[in-house]
C-alpha cells in the first residue's frame, strides 16, 4: 500500500493520503466487515418466519408511511 503522511510542526502524523483505488478498496472491505458484522448480531436473536405475502405487506406498510 503506498502511502504519503502529513504531519505537523513538530512532526506527528495527522494525515494520510492514499491513492484512490486503495481507498476504494478499503471502503468495500469496511462495508463488507460491517455486513458480516450486522448478520452475526442478527444471527443472535431468535428466528422468527413468515409468509411472504406477509412480509411484503409489512413492507410497503414501511414504505407508504416512511
Amino acid at each position: 500500500m503506498i502511502k504519503q503522511f502529513i504531519t505537523d510542526p513538530d512532526g506527528k502524523k495527522v494525515a494520510v493520503i492514499l491513492p484512490i483505488e486503495e481507498y476504494h478498496k478499503l471502503i468495500e472491505e469496511l462495508e463488507e466487515l460491517e455486513d458480516i458484522r450486522l448478520y452475526d448480531e442478527a444471527k443472535k436473536e431468535p428466528m422468527e418466519f413468515i409468509d411472504a405475502r406477509q412480509a411484503f405487506k409489512e413492507i410497503e406498510e414501511i414504505r407508504n408511511n416512511a
